[in-house]
């Protein structure tokens, strides 16, 4: 059950009704979070200019869908985990490897290694060391992908703890909404 009600550009305040009315305009329709968010303007724009900066991540979508996977796993929010299933079938990637990438793996070796980069910058980042990211570039992975992990890693946790603590659920969120288009994960 959610927490806290949904605010449209008529029901929000200060800077969240302009931002709501904003996207409201540009998109047509704002998904749950999104609209939830707007309780805070701080939270809900912060939000969008890292999910807009995330956009330009050098990493491909298959593999950032993959990272998300495996962070929302461990984080346990349901709705991202739904929301990072459907993107990750969008951007081709096979059932099969949801799994794995739930799991913080990969068939594929380099694949694997980013994902549990991933999985070690949500949950220890103090314990990286120099090899790993050495490893990291062998695959191929340029500095700016190595680093453009950490911010995927920074948007599912706040969305993902956003969703857990407003207590939005995919039954309670139409499937039309779950993938608002400013809420769509990173591509």
């Amino acid at each position: 059950m959610t927490r806290f009600p949904s605010l449209t550009p008529d029901t929000a305040q200060d800077a969240a009704r302009s931002l709501l009315g904003d996207l409201v305009a540009r998109h047509g329709e704002i998904g749950a979070m999104v609209a939830t968010m707007a309780h805070s303007p701080a939270v809900l724009g912060g939000y969008l200019d890292l999910n807009r900066a995330m956009k330009r991540s050098k990493l491909p979508r298959h593999i950032t869908e993959r990272i998300s996977l495996a962070v929302q796993q461990r984080q346990g929010c349901d709705l991202c985990l739904a929301a990072h299933i459907s993107a990750a079938r969008a951007a081709g990637v096979i059932d099969s490897e949801i799994a794995d990438a739930r799991e913080g793996t990969s068939a594929d070796p380099a694949i694997a290694a980013i994902v549990a980069f991933g999985l070690q910058v949500y949950a220890a980042p103090a314990t990286i060391t120099d090899d790993q990211i050495t490893g990291l570039r062998r695959y191929g992975y340029t500095d700016r992908q190595i680093i453009d992990v950490v911010g995927i890693v920074a948007i599912n946790v706040l969305t993902g703890a956003f969703n857990l603590v407003a207590g939005l659920q995919p039954a309670e969120v139409p499937s039309s909404q779950m993938h608002s288009a400013v809420e769509r994960p990173l591509s």
